[in-house]
C-alpha cells in the first residue's frame, strides 16, 4: 500500500508519499498546477507501482483541476473533509502547520483510513455548472438588497417615500417600477412644484414610455405624497448624478440577476430528477434549482441522514456518563445556502398550510408538544430531506 497526501493550494500543490510501513517514498516537493505540473506529477506516481491511493483535501475550487487530472490519469482519488484531517490525531505532541507537514499528516491519514475512502468523481456538466450558477446568484441577490438599500437611503435625502409608492412585482427582466420612477422624478421639487394636473400627463406620458399601466389615482397619490417635505439634498447636478448612477447600479445588477435566475432554472430542468423535485410540496422552479444545485446528485449520500449531515442540520448529541443534554445545537458545519432553501421551504409549509402534506403535519406535532420555534423548523427541514432522499433516489436507481 502506498498512502499520497496532497496539500492543496493556489495555483501549486505539495506532495508526499509513505508506505504501509510509514516510509517516506517521496519527501515533501511542490508541482504547479499546469499540464507539464500534472504530467510530471502522473509520472512521479506512476513510477511507485501499484495499489496507489491520494487523498487530498476539499479546498473550495483549487482542489478541483489536481483531482480531475489525476482521476483522468486512472489513479484512485479521494477528497475528503478538511475537517476530517484538521481532527485527525497523527501522533504527535508538536502542532507544527507547513505544507510539508500538512502533506505528511494528510498521506498518514490517508493510510490510517485506507478502507473507508470514498473514490472521486467528476461532477457532470450541467451539475458542475448548476452549482456556479446557484452561488452566482446568490451573490447577485446580496448585491441587489445592497444597492437597493443604498438608492432608498439617497431618495430619503431628495425624494422621501418614493420607494413605497409602488408595490408591483419586478418584471421578468428585473426591472422595478420604483426605480424607473426614480430615475426620471429623481427630486421631490420635480413633482411637488407643478400642478396636479401637469404632473398627471407627464406621469402618463412616463408610464407609456417604460411600458407601465397607468392609473389618474396613483398619479394623485404621487402627487399628494410629494407636498410638504423637506429636502437635505438640493436638485441640483450633483444630486441628479447621484441618484443616476445609484439607478444604474440597481439595474445593471437586478437585469444579470433576472439572466442568471433563467439561466438557473434551465440548468436544472435538463436533470432527470427534475420533475420529481418539483412535485414535492412548497418547492417551486428556484428552489428546486437551489436544492438540485447544493445537493447534487442524490446518489453520493449513503441514507437520508448523511444528506441531513451534509446539510448541517443534525444536532450534536451531548451525552456523558448519567447526564444527557437534551436541547443541542445543530452541526452547521454542511452547505449554508441549502440550509437556507429548506428554511424557505419550511416556511412556505407553515403559511400555506397544507393539511394533508407530511412535513406540514410533523410541524403540527411538533408544536403540539411545545417545541421552540427553531427547533420544529430544523425538524421540519430534517423531515423534508428524507422524504427528498427516499423519493428522488428511488426515482434515479429505477431509471438507471
Amino acid at each position: 500500500m502506498i498512502a499520497i497526501g496532497i496539500d492543496v493550494s493556489k495555483g501549486k500543490s505539495m506532495i508526499a508519499a509513505i508506505s504501509a510501513s510509514r516510509d517516506i517514498l517521496i519527501a515533501p516537493r511542490e508541482f504547479l498546477h499546469t499540464k507539464e505540473g500534472f504530467d510530471e506529477l502522473a509520472n512521479t506516481i506512476h513510477a511507485l507501482g501499484n495499489n496507489i491511493k491520494i487523498v487530498m483535501e476539499a479546498t473550495g475550487h483549487y482542489h478541483e483541476p489536481v483531482a480531475k487530472a489525476l482521476h483522468e490519469a486512472r489513479f484512485f482519488v479521494s477528497v475528503v473533509h478538511p475537517l476530517l484531517v484538521y481532527s485527525y490525531s497523527d501522533n504527535s505532541v508538536r502542532r507544527v502547520k507547513t505544507d510539508k507537514k500538512d502533506s505528511l499528516k494528510i498521506a498518514r491519514y490517508c493510510l490510517d483510513n485506507w478502507l473507508l475512502l470514498r473514490e472521486y468523481v467528476p461532477q457532470e456538466t450541467v451539475r458542475q455548472q448548476l452549482k456556479l450558477f446557484s452561488r452566482q446568484y446568490n451573490l447577485c441577490i446580496k448585491l441587489v438588497h445592497t444597492m437597493e438599500n443604498n438608492l432608498i437611503s439617497l431618495l430619503d435625502k431628495t425624494f422621501p417615500g418614493a420607494a413605497k409608492f409602488f408595490s408591483s412585482r419586478k418584471k421578468k427582466n428585473g426591472r422595478q417600477k420604483w426605480v424607473d420612477f426614480a430615475a426620471s422624478f429623481w427630486h421631490v421639487d420635480m413633482v411637488a412644484n407643478i400642478t396636479e394636473d401637469e404632473f398627471c400627463q407627464k406621469y402618463q406620458h412616463w408610464c407609456v414610455s417604460n411600458n407601465y399601466k397607468f392609473t389618474f389615482e396613483k398619479a394623485r397619490e404621487i402627487w399628494a405624497g410629494s407636498q410638504g417635505h423637506s429636502t437635505t439634498l438640493h436638485m441640483n447636478d450633483e444630486t441628479r448624478m447621484l441618484i443616476s448612477s445609484a439607478v444604474l447600479q440597481v439595474t445593471t445588477i437586478a437585469g444579470n440577476l433576472a439572466q442568471i435566475r433563467q439561466r438557473l432554472v434551465q440548468l436544472s430542468s435538463m436533470l432527470p430528477e427534475y420533475e420529481i423535485v418539483m412535485s414535492l410540496y412548497g418547492v417551486g422552479e428556484l428552489t428546486a434549482a437551489q436544492l438540485l444545485a447544493e445537493i447534487g446528485d442524490v446518489r453520493r449520500f449513503h441514507s437520508g441522514r448523511a444528506l441531513i449531515a451534509f446539510a448541517g442540520i443534525d444536532p450534536l448529541p451531548r451525552q456523558s456518563g448519567t447526564y444527557e443534554k437534551r436541547s443541542v445545537k445543530t452541526s452547521k458545519r454542511g452547505s449554508a445556502p441549502l440550509r437556507k432553501t429548506l428554511f424557505q421551504i419550511t416556511v412556505t409549509h407553515i403559511r400555506l398550510s397544507p393539511e394533508q402534506e407530511a412535513v406540514y403535519q410533523f410541524i403540527k406535532r411538533k408544536r403540539a408538544e411545545g417545541k421552540p420555534y427553531f427547533v420544529y423548523m430544523t425538524a421540519a427541514a430534517n423531515k423534508f430531506l428524507r422524504i427528498y432522499y427516499a423519493r428522488v433516489k428511488e426515482y434515479l436507481d429505477a431509471a438507471q
